[in-house]
């Protein structure tokens, strides 16, 4: 990790004003490259500073939304993997937009899996695009203003950091069905 911090600060460094450019590329570039987001995000903090860093990643990550769309709706093969890795970790589990919102937050979850459930989950091109955009605002943010520090928790503290959000993840289910009862109910009277 700090390896690859000391070579993309050279790389950005050297690169003057295309170095905003080929950060948002790194994180186009992130999956073929098997980096993790949050390693991105941080190094983005680092080279360009929290501002800078979390809007650069901002646009980075709604390109990839951008990308993950075009994959999954152009290519049947990509769409058939994306689908069988759903069923695998899911199971036929029904996920809202918001708890796809709140699984964007955590690290070990699968990009272009959340992406293919906001697809699932949205009636058009522009609805997938909103939810998506506003889904990797708190990532961006997050991982680039505290993603040095949430490496640097001790194994407990980051326990506790993903279970709260594992609480918040379940309730925003519970929510989410209770909302959708009641729907139903209200369409039977």
């Amino acid at each position: 990790m700090e390896q690859f911090d000391q070579s993309l600060e050279s790389l950005i460094h050297s690169a003057g004003w295309l170095a905003p450019f080929l950060f948002i590329l790194l994180h186009v570039l992130r999956p073929i490259l098997f980096l993790p987001v949050i390693v991105v995000c941080i190094a983005g903090g680092v080279l360009f500073g929290f501002f800078e860093g979390a809007i650069l990643s901002f646009v980075g990550l709604s390109l990839m939304t951008l990308i993950s769309y075009i994959l999954v709706n152009k290519f049947p093969k990509f769409r058939h993997k994306m689908s069988r890795l759903k069923k695998k970790l899911f199971q036929d589990r029904t996920i809202s937009v918001s708890q796809v919102m709140i699984l964007r937050i955590m690290p070990f979850v699968h990009f272009h899996l959340l992406s293919l459930y906001l697809m699932e989950s949205t009636k058009s091109f522009r609805e997938y695009m909103n939810y998506s955009v506003l889904g990797v605002i708190l990532p961006a943010v997050v991982y680039t203003a505290f993603g040095q520090i949430i490496t640097e928790l001790s194994w407990i503290s980051t326990a506790l950091l993903f279970l709260a959000l594992a609480l918040i993840y379940s309730l925003a289910g519970k929510l989410n069905k209770a909302r959708l009862h009641s729907r139903t109910l209200d369409s039977n009277r």
